[in-house]
């Protein structure tokens, strides 16, 4: 069905449920059971429907539902089982020789409360806790491995950015661009889907927006909204027909082999106003202090403060990261196989940053009545701070 040598290798799984494994005898764990879809990927390299039981000794076992054919020709997980419904599991594991675990870890910050009490039905002698935070902890230093598809993943990102001049045309709609640049990346493996980890979170391929659109806020945890194709949907391009003389916004994701790189460029039909390429002149000068401050031990709290603190001297601190109240008080975030990974580069944020942790930093400027001016780039920590993995032309495009 599918060739193994081509899908997560076995080393790479094996480390990362090392990883978790520490983490679960360290606290006196008794096992974990992944259920979420990425982390299944990520422990399994397999997203098919399915429960990963990793005990904190001993071998993990692969209960898969739908479809098992493929999860087993997908995981180099060496324990599969086919399960056809979640009141076997624990027969199963008896069968398969595993006790009952006194101590089971769930990721509730994403587990449904129905599929909550089931699971507690199932487990009905053991206390449930809480791994969420530590599996996505375990998820934000990525290996070589990992690092090697995200900078493809980068080189993608600036092909497509690249065709952007030869699609663009006054007067076509935002949605019609949206279209003729996600064919193109689709032309180049994108496999569609961008997934994120918040409640309620969802994005298609990014936003694209022109002048006044991209200063419309929406629901979503982002400094840019847009009108969107429709109240349903909420964010994103729109019908609004692009003109000349306003900053066209490309801010997409390319996703390959389930990871992503974040990106965002500045296009224009003609030359933009002074006011407009200073203040993009200005995200691009922060971007560069924020890539040397980004080193390993710095919390990342302190780069979003620093942050608030240059643009606010430059006389921007009512349009960056959005405008009004209800500003975004982040200037990046991680960035792997979800959009929404760990560290966020946001006010109040503790969490120190480690070498390999990977970032999609995002200045950004908006402007009410205007539109988006800015720059975004994925990159991953080093001891010297942040490398970049994207390397098209950061200036204001203008064609």
């Amino acid at each position: 069905m599918c060739d193994r040598d081509a899908n997560t290798p076995k080393s790479e799984l094996d480390l990362r449920i090392k990883k978790l494994k520490s983490y679960l005898r360290q606290n006196n764990i008794a096992a974990a059971l992944i259920i979420q879809r990425v982390d299944l990927f990520y422990f399994s390299g397999t997203s098919q429907q399915a429960n990963l039981y990793i005990p904190a000794d001993g071998a993990p076992l692969l209960l898969a539902y739908k479809s098992s054919e493929r999860a087993m020709a997908e995981s180099h997980i060496r324990r599969i089982v086919a399960l056809n419904s979640p009141k076997k599991i624990a027969k199963i594991l008896r069968q398969n020789g595993y006790d009952m675990p006194k101590t089971l870890g769930l990721e509730l910050d994403v587990l449904p409360a129905n599929l909550y009490f089931n699971y507690q039905s199932i487990f009905e002698n053991a206390k449930i806790i809480d791994i969420s935070y530590a599996i996505r902890l375990i998820r934000s230093v990525k290996s070589a491995y990992e690092l090697d598809i995200m900078r493809e993943a980068a080189k993608l990102s600036d092909e497509v950015a690249s065709r952007v001049p030869e699609l663009l045309r006054e007067d076509m709609t935002e949605l019609e661009l949206a279209g003729k640049i996600e064919a193109e990346a689709r032309r180049l493996g994108h496999q569609g889907v961008v997934r994120m980890r918040l409640w309620g979170g969802e994005m298609f391929y990014g936003h694209l927006l022109s002048g006044d659109s991209g200063a419309i806020p929406s629901f979503l945890s982002s400094p840019t909204g847009g009108r969107g194709a429709n109240p349903a949907v909420a964010q994103g391009p729109s019908g609004k027909p692009i003109q000349r003389h306003e900053p066209v916004l490309v801010d997409y994701f390319f996703a390959y082999k389930g990871y992503l790189s974040d990106h965002s460029r500045i296009f224009s039909l003609g030359k933009l106003s002074e006011d407009l390429m200073t203040a993009h002149a200005a995200m691009l000068e922060l971007q560069a202090m924020l890539k040397k401050l980004a080193k390993p031990g710095v919390r990342s709290g302190e780069i979003y403060e620093y942050a608030l603190k240059k643009t606010t001297a430059w006389g921007y601190a009512d349009y960056f990261m959005g405008h009004g109240p209800e500003r975004i008080r982040f200037v990046g975030h991680g960035i792997g196989l979800e959009v929404d990974e760990f560290p966020f580069l946001a006010a109040g944020q503790n969490l120190e940053l480690e070498e390999g942790m990977t970032i999609a930093l995002e200045p950004k400027l908006v402007f009410p009545g205007k539109g988006v001016m800015g720059i975004e780039n994925s990159h991953v920590v080093t001891r010297d701070g942040l490398e970049q993995f994207n390397s098209f032309n950061e200036e204001v495009i203008v064609i």
